[in-house]
């Protein structure tokens, strides 16, 4: 997208962009794989035994069902932290990289990404592979792009006011 636009102090954003883009991946990285939580599965009671889901919305509808039973705010972050954890991919890779301006170009590179991430949590024992993450990651990923779009789109330099000047 920087390509598109041209101002002040451009190449420091780009730069802060890439910083930032850099920093959600390490940062990512750590709570996915790293974290105290994703040790806790690895070496807990079930350390010899990885939990996964294949079933569409099987997760999802499990936690909306229980409501009533577990703490809402366990629902709340666990749904809407799977889709928060990827928005950030799905905002930085059309901004940093032209290839990714088209929706269907990004929404496959966050499934791709997501994908590894089950996969490598399932492997390595630190989670669980559900295709539920999968489905809330792409949202999440769809999400950051839609964000990206419409702050690109308020952004954009309206090419008859220039002319009327």
């Amino acid at each position: 997208m920087f390509s598109l636009i041209e101002f002040k102090g451009k190449k420091l954003v780009i730069a802060f962009s890439y910083f930032l883009f850099l920093l959600y991946i390490g940062i990512a990285s750590i709570l996915l794989f790293f974290s105290s939580y994703r040790q806790a599965v690895r070496f807990g009671k079930n350390a010899s035994f990885t939990e996964y889901n294949l079933v569409p919305f099987h997760t999802i509808m499990n936690y909306i069902n229980a409501t009533g039973y577990i703490n809402t705010s366990i629902v709340i972050t666990n749904l809407a932290g799977n889709i928060l954890a990827f928005m950030p991919l799905g905002f930085f890779l059309p901004l940093l990289f032209k290839r990714y301006l088209k929706f269907r170009k990004t929404i496959l590179v966050v499934i791709a990404s997501t994908f590894t991430v089950e996969c490598l949590q399932y492997i390595f024992r630190v989670g669980s592979f559900d295709v539920d993450d999968l489905i809330l990651n792409t949202v999440g990923g769809g999400l950051g792009f839609v964000i990206f779009k419409v702050i690109s789109l308020l952004l954009q330099v309206n090419p008859l006011a220039k002319k009327n000047n």
